[in-house]
């Protein structure tokens, strides 16, 4: 039997550096990170790409949270090992300490790529499909502040993996907390939960769901 590796795109230096770390080399599959926009498409897209693994596979290692509803109510025919976060971010917030599966504070956006032309808003504001998708026709910068008008805070989540101080990068995160007149600070994360997750350390912060069983909200928030 054997284990695969489920991630969102937003966190593969994450989880190569991870594995790295942890002396694993499990078979990855990334999901593109723009399908978070539609919890539901991210959740069929998580769907088919189990259903395509192959029958010798029987555990499931999810690097991404519970995503605003795309684990909700899917079961599956093999175990599968979730941490018990709201999102991404939460993940690498959760690096030590208490676990909470929402670190993040009310009015906070967070930045943690390691290449500043990663960065969320001026990422998406370049990718023009994307932006169609999302969009429509409306003015992007203009749906772009309708969408995080409630921000008013921008920290950068510091993993050690980003040289998030050097002067390019302050620079770049500058740019973004500007562009919705944020304030810009740092956050401390890392890498820990994912470690927990590859080397099968699963303490309460992972949810761990057997061939069949229905995955639900309270699961992740009960």
């Amino acid at each position: 039997m054997s284990t695969v590796v489920l991630s969102c795109s937003s966190l593969e230096e994450f989880v190569l550096a991870a594995q790295a770390e942890c002396g694993t080399d499990y078979p990855v599959i990334f999901i593109d990170r723009k399908y978070h926009v539609e919890p539901e498409t991210m959740k069929e897209r998580i769907a088919e790409a189990v259903r395509e693994l192959p029958e010798d596979v029987d555990t499931v290692l999810v690097a991404m949270g519970f995503c605003g509803g795309a684990w909700d109510h899917v079961s599956f025919d093999r175990r599968v090992v979730i941490p018990k976060v709201d999102d991404c971010v939460s993940l690498l917030l959760n690096h030590e300490g208490a676990f909470e599966p929402n670190r993040k504070e009310t009015g906070h956006l967070y930045l943690y790529e390691s290449d500043p032309d990663d960065f969320s808003a001026l990422r998406f504001l370049r990718d023009r499909d994307a932006q169609e998708d999302v969009f429509g026709g409306m003015d992007p910068e203009f749906a772009l502040r309708l969408m995080l008008e409630g921000y008013r805070n921008m920290d950068i989540i510091d993993t050690g993996l980003n040289d998030c101080y050097s002067e390019p990068y302050v620079a770049a995160a500058q740019e973004e907390a500007d562009r919705i007149g944020a304030d810009l600070d740092y956050a401390y994360g890392g890498i820990g939960m994912l470690k927990r997750l590859f080397s099968g350390e699963w303490d309460e912060g992972f949810l761990i769901a057997e061939p069949g069983q229905l995955i639900r909200h309270g699961d992740f928030f009960g």
